[in-house]
């Protein structure tokens, strides 16, 4: 019996010890900064080296190709004419699909002129996936008129790694 009563005693003071230990512990929380943030209406501030979406500048790419080699996926979509004039690439068009892009960041890292940038933009959600293409469009100015490209959306569509990737049936 007494026996008993010293075991009950003792693991009645293990049990107030815990508490007690327990309690001290959520005091100290107390004091803290809280951790999450309220998104929509604070912003997460983003470290040095975040790889958010891509910009591209336009007047500095040389159509090189670089970025397509060095992409896991081989997303960038590059087309350029040849200047025979000059002997130069004319950019045409250059487009990524940030639905499929996995921001490695190899484009930038690999890009010669510097035409491609990492920015902190990391808002990229949408209802519609025609807002995930980036596309830089030149109107080609040929023989005195200019080739308005009106229907992009249709036109982009079509290309056939968006096809490759999302199984669209080409629009008529």
């Amino acid at each position: 019996m007494v026996t008993g009563f010293m075991n009950y005693s003792r693991q009645t003071v293990r049990a107030a010890r815990y508490i007690g230990q327990s309690f001290i512990i959520t005091l100290s929380h107390a004091n803290r900064l809280p951790v999450t943030i309220q998104y929509p209406y604070e912003k997460l501030i983003t470290s040095e080296r975040f790889r958010g979406r891509i910009h591209f500048e336009f007047d500095k790419c040389i159509a090189c190709e670089v970025c397509v080699r060095v992409c896991p996926i081989d997303l960038p979509v590059v087309d350029w004419k040849l200047e025979t004039g000059i002997r130069k690439k004319r950019l045409l068009n250059y487009s990524i699909d940030f639905g499929i892009c996995i921001f490695c960041g190899n484009c930038v890292e690999y890009c010669p002129t510097n035409c491609l940038s990492l920015t902190e933009e990391y808002e990229l959600s949408t209802y519609d996936r025609l807002f995930f293409h980036f596309a830089c469009i030149l109107y080609i100015i040929y023989n005195n008129k200019i080739i308005d490209n009106s229907n992009f959306e249709r036109n982009f569509l079509i290309d056939k790694r968006i096809e490759k990737w999302y199984s669209i049936i080409p629009l008529n």
